[in-house]
């Protein structure tokens, strides 16, 4: 599975690596992607999403069931 973030949608991006002498060499910017598991009160159950650092933030500040609600609107699978 890519590295994406099920939250805010994060994933891979290309760019170039340059060295010293200024050479560009293709290469690939992947996000913080983490594993977690949360405990749902709405579902009544754990959850396990896949998200990147900023993500977790995202749940921490608009709180695990609004998220959810979100990605169930969405039609994401969780």
């Amino acid at each position: 599975m890519a590295a994406h973030c099920q939250v805010t949608g994060a994933k891979p991006a290309f760019g170039h690596s340059i060295s010293y002498s200024h050479r560009r060499t293709k290469r690939r910017f992947d996000p913080n992607i983490q594993k977690k598991r949360y405990w749902v009160p709405s579902l009544r159950r754990n959850v396990t999403l896949t998200v990147s650092a900023r993500g977790i933030k995202t749940i921490d500040v608009r709180g695990i069931d609004s998220v959810v609600a979100e990605l169930l609107a969405k039609g994401v699978k969780l």
